[in-house]
């Protein structure tokens, strides 16, 4: 049976079907990552459930998607009923207690828990373009908008503000041009859309501030069980797009933000990445690479990822790799693709002479799993059939009266529930142009009063009509470039960008 060194997630069977052994995820090899597979209605929900238990009750905080909201339940204690009592009695789960854990609910529509906001300057160029979906042309409009952003002194906190940044951009896309290279008002025009359709879907819900804080998910309570925070995901997965890129963007925040701590007896903080597939469908190559590489370099910061979906040709090959703790549900194969899945699935676990692998994935019942895990010195253990144990929280949803309640009582509540809007990129934009109109009406009033004042030095900055020469700069712009530079020069220089594009915070 597990102890504080591990957790128990159910027993083996041996070829009679009788037990065999407790199956249990070494801690101390829980940042080692994960992968959680299966068809749908095999059980793959019952065994994160198991897991996000058993590493809450270790001290391990826990992030985690609520896809159908049926994962709620984990926040209530669980009810003796005969199915768990007996598969409790199969797995040997002697004495069967249940508990209630310490649960903290998020949704970036602050509907079904609290709300989580970004800013658009802490998401960077390259996850803003994966949101949006851009064109090549496009996402190179977008870096030179966050370059612009970066060396301006303009904060991007919500749509808004990256609308208005925009509009700047398009009027002086000629000037920019000169120096970043091609900007078109086209590609800009089409970007603006695209916001435009974000801002529709919900978007702007997420963008603004105040922005959430790492350390909130990385909470324990007084008698030193990890907290769990459930992300409320069934509405988000209406936007499957923003769904991928929030997650991406909050593993990419983990890794920028924590300290490399090596290897430790339990991991800082699990990740559950449920529908992973989302995360990796028609994702582009650079981004799928840094992905990899993210999740290969956040084990040493003592963070454990573990992806959950249906097939695991849903991950590509390299991440694949990375991932050493295994739970395998039933497949089904009908389809040609369905098949390669199932000997996919089979191939990458250490054989077990006693069963064909690829025949049990098909074979498996609701509840049980090919389950191998990290073994002393990492190694993967001979796969094992499984049968999982029952949950010890209430297996199902919540009532939205259950979850009110738990909600006002959250370590965290009041912090995030009011959105602050201070001054950004839109409020600093929306001034100079007011600036630069004004001083555009005032040169314009004194050239129409016939009047005409030099500087020594100048004198060729207006003609003997009071008009501009062409190749000269108007009182207006030059005030503008005058602001810019100064805001420039004392803020561009302190931003600093990380693998995935997000800033990289000051430890």
């Amino acid at each position: 049976m597990a102890d504080d060194t591990s957790i128990f997630i159910g027993a083996s069977r041996k070829p009679d079907d009788s037990y065999q052994r407790a199956e249990e995820l070494l801690l101390r090899y829980g940042n080692r990552h994960g992968l959680i597979t299966g068809a749908t209605g095999t059980g793959k929900t019952v065994s994160l459930q198991v897991l996000a238990e058993g590493f809450s009750n270790a001290g391990v905080p826990v992030f985690c998607a609520d896809i159908k909201g049926d994962l709620s339940g984990i926040a209530l204690m669980g009810e003796a009923k005969d199915f768990l009592v007996k598969r409790a009695e199969q797995v040997k789960l002697d004495p069967y207690q249940f508990q209630e854990f310490p649960v903290i609910f998020w949704d970036l529509f602050g509907e079904q828990g609290h709300p989580i906001r970004a800013t658009i300057s802490e998401m960077g160029p390259l996850l803003m373009s994966r949101l949006m979906n851009l064109s090549e042309a496009q996402e190179g409009v977008m870096n030179i908008a966050f370059r612009i952003a970066d060396e301006e002194g303009l904060l991007l906190l919500d749509l808004k503000d990256l609308q208005a940044l925009l509009a700047n951009i398009a009027d002086r896309a000629d000037q920019l041009s000169a120096r970043y290279g091609n900007v078109t008002k086209p590609s800009v025009g089409a970007i603006q859309r695209t916001l435009l359709v974000l801002e529709q879907q919900g978007a702007a819900n997420f963008f603004g501030e105040p922005a959430l804080r790492i350390a909130d998910l990385i909470r324990t309570t007084r008698d030193g069980r990890g907290a769990v925070s459930v992300l409320a995901a069934d509405k988000l997965m209406m936007n499957p797009r923003l769904y991928a890129t929030f997650l991406l963007w909050l593993m990419s925040e983990l890794f920028e933000e924590l300290p490399e701590v090596g290897d430790l007896d339990q991991p800082k903080l699990v990740f559950f990445f449920d529908e992973a597939h989302l995360l990796f469908e028609d994702a582009p190559k650079v981004l799928v690479d840094r992905v990899e590489q993210v999740v290969r370099l956040i084990r040493s910061k003592g963070v454990g990822v573990y992806f959950v979906t249906q097939n695991p040709l849903d991950i590509p090959e390299k991440v694949l790799a990375q991932l050493g703790n295994r739970v395998q549900h039933a497949l089904r194969a009908y389809t040609p693709r369905e098949q390669q899945a199932v000997r996919t699935a089979a191939e990458t676990f250490r054989p077990n002479p006693d069963f064909d692998c690829a025949t049990a994935i098909t074979q498996l019942a609701t509840g049980e799993a090919l389950v191998s895990m990290l073994e002393d010195k990492g190694v993967p253990a001979m796969v094992q059939r499984t049968l999982i144990r029952p949950p010890s929280s209430r297996l199902g949803p919540i009532t939205p009266d259950e979850r009110r309640k738990i909600i006002s009582e959250s370590p965290v509540a009041g912090q995030y529930d009011q959105a602050v809007d201070r001054e950004s990129a839109f409020e600093i934009l929306q001034k100079k142009t007011k600036e630069a109109q004004d001083a555009e009406a005032q040169a314009q009033q004194a050239g129409s009063g016939g009047s005409r004042w030099t500087i020594p030095g100048f004198d060729d900055v207006l003609g003997t009509s009071g008009r501009r020469s062409s190749n000269r700069q108007t009182v207006a712009e030059a005030a503008i470039k005058s602001v810019v530079r100064s805001v420039g020069s004392s803020v561009g220089r302190a931003i600093v960008r990380g693998i995935l594009g997000s800033l990289a915070r000051g430890r």
